[in-house]
C-alpha cells in the first residue's frame, strides 16, 4: 500500500510541535497530527492537518496512526523539571519513544526526524560553545528530564545502528517565539521580565532561537539530514543578564540590577518542590533548575548550517515576537503567582 500521508508529527499542540506543524502545512505537505485526547489543539485543526488522538504510552494508538505515513517527525516530549513527575517524564521520553520507533519500523516508514535536545551535550568548561560531538554522560545528566532525554536518544542512535531506522536527530535549544500557549519555562521568564517581576539574576547564559527557525531546522532534516546523525538547531549564545535587559528594554522597563550567585536559589527551589508535592502544580524553582544554573549553556549549530543549509534569526526578532504575542494575548497583565521566584527558574531545555 501506498502512503497517503507525508507526515505523521507527534507533539503538534505544543509550542515547538506546533511551529513544524505550520511549517509543514506551508509547503503543502499532507500531515497527520498525533495528539493526546485532553491536548488544546482546535486553533490548529482548521489549518488542514488531520488530527487523530493516541498516546505514546499506548502501543495500539500509535500502530494505527503510523499506518499509511511516509515520514514520521517525533516531536512530543514531556518537559518538566520537579522531581514529583520524574516517573512520568521517564515513561512518556524514554518508554515513548521505544513505542513509537517501533511502531514506525513496523509500518514502514520512510524516513524519520526525532526531536532531542541540547539537554544531552555537555557545556564546555571553558566557555566555548559545544557541539554535537560534546555527548553529556548520563551520570552527570542532572535531573529526570535531561536524563529521559540522554537515554532516548541514546535508544534511537541504537535502533539506527542495529536495525536501520532511518532516523536523523535534531537537537533544538532554546526556542522562544510567538504561540506559547502553555508557557514553557522560558516563556515564563519572559512574561516574568516584561511584567518587572524579576529583581535580580543569576550568572549563566543560554543559546536562544526563533521557534520557526527550530521548525525550518526540523523540515530541512527531513530532507537533508544523513542518517544516524546529530544537528543542533540553535541560535545566538547570550548571558542570562542581557537576556532579561532586552527583554526589559522591549517594553520600556529597566532591567534588573542584582546578580545572585546560582546557590543563593537552594532555598527556594526546595520550597518549590516541597509546595509542588502538596500543589500538583509544577515550581518555577526546582532543584534540577537551580543546579543547571551553574552552567552556561551555549552551543554552535555550525554542522546544521553546513549540512542542512539552517540559518537562524538574530534572538532579539525571537524576543520582539515573543513578548507581543504574549502582550497581545494578556499574559503580561496577569500577576504571577509567585513572582519573586521567576529569577529562579533556568529557560534550559
Amino acid at each position: 500500500m501506498n502512503p497517503s500521508v507525508d507526515v505523521l508529527l507527534t507533539g503538534a499542540s505544543g509550542f515547538v510541535g506546533s511551529a513544524v506543524l505550520r511549517a509543514l502545512l506551508r509547503e503543502g505537505l499532507q500531515v497527520r497530527a498525533l495528539v493526546r485526547p485532553k491536548s488544546r489543539y482546535q486553533d490548529l485543526a482548521s489549518r488542514g492537518a488531520q488530527f487523530v488522538e493516541g498516546d505514546l504510552r499506548e502501543k495500539s494508538s500509535l500502530r494505527s496512526a503510523c499506518v499509511g505515513c511516509r515520514n514520521l517527525i517525533h516531536v512530543a516530549a514531556d518537559y518538566r523539571l520537579a522531581l514529583r513527575d520524574g516517573a512520568g517524564v521517564h515513561e512518556t521520553n524514554i518508554g515513548g519513544t521505544r513505542n513509537l520507533m517501533e511502531a514506525a519500523t513496523r509500518a514502514g516508514i520512510e524516513r524519520i526526524v526525532y526531536t532531542s535536545s541540547v539537554a544531552t551535550l555537555e557545556p564546555r568548561h571553558d566557555g566555548a560553545p559545544a557541539d554535537e560531538a560534546d555527548r553529556l554522560p548520563l551520570q552527570r545528566a542532572i535531573g529526570a528530564y535531561k536524563q529521559s532525554k540522554v537515554v532516548a536518544e541514546q535508544l534511537v542512535l541504537d535502533m539506527i545502528r542495529q536495525e536501520g531506522l532511518p532516523a536523523v536527530i535534531v537537537n533544538p535549544s532554546t526556542p522562544v517565539g510567538p504561540r506559547d500557549i502553555r508557557p514553557t519555562p522560558t516563556g515564563k521568564i519572559i512574561v516574568a521580565a516584561a511584567a518587572g517581576k524579576i529583581p535580580a539574576y543569576v550568572d549563566t547564559g543560554l543559546n536562544v532561537v526563533h521557534v520557526d527557525d527550530v521548525a525550518s531546522g526540523h523540515l530541512s532534516a527531513l530532507r537533508r539530514g544523513r542518517v544516524g546523525e546529530r544537528y543542533i538547531l540553535g541560535g545566538d549564545n547570550i548571558a542570562f543578564s542581557q537576556l532579561l535587559a532586552e527583554i526589559a528594554g522591549s517594553v520600556g522597563r529597566k532591567c534588573p540590577k542584582f546578580r545572585i550567585p546560582w546557590y543563593a536559589a537552594v532555598p527556594a527551589a526546595i520550597a518549590g518542590e516541597a509546595r509542588s508535592y502538596l500543589t500538583g502544580d509544577e515550581p518555577l524553582a526546582t532543584w534540577a533548575g537551580v543546579r543547571l544554573a551553574r552552567h552556561r549553556m551555549f552551543f554552535t549549530s555550525a554542522k546544521a548550517e553546513q549540512e542542512l543549509g539552517y540559518r537562524a534569526r538574530p534572538h532579539r526578532e525571537a524576543l520582539i515576537d515573543a513578548v507581543a504575542w504574549f502582550s497581545d494575548h494578556g499574559y503580561l497583565g496577569a500577576p504571577a503567582a509567585e513572582p519573586k521566584l521567576g529569577m529562579f527558574r533556568l529557560p534550559f531545555s
